[in-house]
Parts: C-alpha cells; structure tokens; sequence
C-alpha cells in the first residue's frame, strides 16, 4: 500500500505549491539511480518519490487526494458494502417471503398501495398481506450498486489521465552548440536519452520530448520531459547571436610588423595574420568560425586585437618613446572640447 505523499515528501498538508516542488527536486537529486547504481533502497525511494510527486504536485489530484477520493497510489477508493443490511435505505423492509414492512401487519397503513419509506421514496409497494415486491426490489437494488460503482470507478465517463510533465534544467555550452554531436541527458524518472540541440538555440529555450515524462497512474499517455536550456558563460568566447567575439592579446612588436599568430576557437585553433601596423582594439572577421544558425549556416569569429607590453620594457625602447613623443608626436584622439 502505498505511503502518505505528504509523509514521502516531508512536507506538511498546507504545504505550497512551491515547497512541494522544492522538496521534490532535492530528494529526487538525493535518490537519484545515477548516483546510488549499487544501492536498491535508493532506488526504491527514488520512485516512491516520484509517484508522490505526481499526486501532490498535480492540483487536481491533491485535491482529490484530500478529499480522500484516491489514495497515495492515485487510485480511486471505493465504499463497497462493508456488512449490515444492505436493503437499510428501503424503509421498513425486514426480509423476504413473509418479512414485515414497518407496521403492516398490524394492519395499521399496511394495506394495498401503502408504501416503502425512506430512499425508497414510494417507488417500491407492498401487497395487501404486507410481503414486498421482492424481484423488484433486488432489481433495483443491483441496478443502483451498479450505478454506484460506475460512478466511482470513472468507467464510461472520461478518458484516463494523462501522466505529468517532467520539467529539467540542462546547461550546456557553446561548445555543445557548436558540435554536431548529440547531448546526452539524465532525466530525473532515471531514463538517459540522447538529444540533438537546435541549430541557433537561445537561453531558456525548450525542448519537448514526447512521452519521456512521469507515467499516467490510470493507463493513459505518458507525460512529456520539457528541456530547458541554460548556456553556460565561456572563459574566452563571447557570444553574440550566431557570432563569437575573442579578445586576443599580441606584442607590439607584431602589431606593428605584422605576424601569423595563433588563435583559438571552439574546434580547435587556426592560424590568422595580423596586418603590419594594427592597432590596438582592430577586429578581424574569421568567416564561419561561430555557432550554427536555423538557416543551416554559421556566424563568424569576432578577434580584437589587444597589445600587450612587457613588464619590463628595454631601456633602449623607453628612449625611442621618449625622443618620439617629443620629436614626432601624433593624436590618435580628438582634442577635448
């Protein structure tokens, strides 16, 4: 039988939403197969938690829940006949073949047309001798049970339930992005699924995988697992819709002669060629070296170019500067206003 969800999860009956939630998310990380393989009682928790999760954490059925119409399973509770007179809601009817109605055979309204009292509210009648119409009332007795029982087992009416979402936060990189490889990724119910990023994938975008989430408690279709993606910041690349930008540092010497240099990207690294007197801040294009775009194409690779001197710059270099800046000076910058 299955335990109090509110007990599995730790949280009280007035619990919000919210807590619910958040009690869910750390006991299926705790419980979680990926990181208990060798521990079945782990495992064994990790789904109890999970069909808790599916009652509670869906309003209607906690509502049902509460109302005690299912139980911790998700199944209906039925009433049945727990003994006692199953005929109790037909007035004074006391037995078959000869039983009494109420007070007919004292004579006294007993006769022909009196009726049954209470649920039967006049639809059953007894004979002039005081014996009820026992085919009829069994009848009808079997015809309301089974009623009943339709009620509130939900056959003939609507269609099982479908199972619930399963909602994961995935962080992937811009190297993930960029690969054509697919993404594998742990869900939480403890399936593992491969799943390709879309091309041009922005932050907070989601991904539906149909049928990969919590599993219906009444037969129906299976919930789907909703990816949210969150990118991850780069420790050089940063990105720009479908381009990348790179701050790349070079000597001054390079700068102003001019070099091939080597410069990084999410592949791999290529050569580039600095043009001889580049400044600081300029920015070479390298065509088709960013991430994929919706259109099947690539963005480019943004490199800016920063001179880095060194930390102890050689005499003779400090007195070219000097004699520099006095004989030939130049204004890179507007003159202030």
């Amino acid at each position: 039988m299955a335990r109090d969800p509110y007990t599995v999860l730790g949280v009280s009956k007035s619990a919000s939403e919210s807590e619910i939630k958040s009690a869910y998310r750390r006991l299926a990380k705790r419980y979680h197969p990926d990181t208990n393989s060798n521990d079945p009682k782990a495992q064994e928790r990790f789904s109890e938690v999970n069909a808790a999760y599916e009652i509670i954490g869906d309003k209607d059925k906690r509502r049902q829940f509460d109302r005690g119409e299912i139980d911790g399973a998700g199944q209906p509770r039925y009433s049945g006949f727990s003994g006692g007179d199953p005929f109790a809601g037909f007035g004074g009817f006391s037995g078959f073949g000869g039983g009494r109605a109420g007070a007919g055979s004292a004579g006294a309204g007993a006769g022909a047309g009196a009726s049954a009292g209470g649920a039967g509210g006049g639809r059953f009648r007894f004979s002039t001798d005081g014996t009820a119409g026992v085919d009829e009332i069994l009848r009808e007795f079997m015809s309301g049970a089974s009623r009943s029982s339709e009620r509130q087992s939900g056959f003939g009416s609507a269609p099982p339930q479908r199972g619930q979402d399963l909602e994961v936060v995935v962080t992937v990189t811009l190297e993930d992005i960029a690969s054509d490889e697919k993404l594998r990724v742990s869900l939480p119910t403890g399936r593992t699924v491969d799943v390709k990023i879309p091309a041009g994938a922005e932050q907070d975008q989601q991904i539906r995988l149909r049928g990969l989430g919590h599993e219906s408690p009444r037969g129906g279709a299976a919930g789907d697992a909703i990816l949210t993606l969150r990118i991850a910041a780069h420790a050089e690349f940063v990105r720009d819709g479908a381009n990348l930008k790179l701050n790349l540092p070079v000597t001054l010497y390079d700068a102003v002669l001019g070099a091939k240099v080597r410069a990084p990207t999410l592949t791999g690294s290529v050569n580039i060629t600095i043009p001889p007197g580049s400044s600081g801040g300029k920015t070479l294009r390298l065509r088709g070296l960013g991430l994929p775009t919706k259109s099947g194409g690539k963005g480019d690779l943004l490199v800016t170019l920063q001179i880095d001197l060194p930390r102890d710059l050689p005499r003779d270099f400090v007195e070219m500067m000097r004699r520099w800046r006095e004989d030939e000076p130049y204004h890179p910058r507007p003159p202030a206003s």
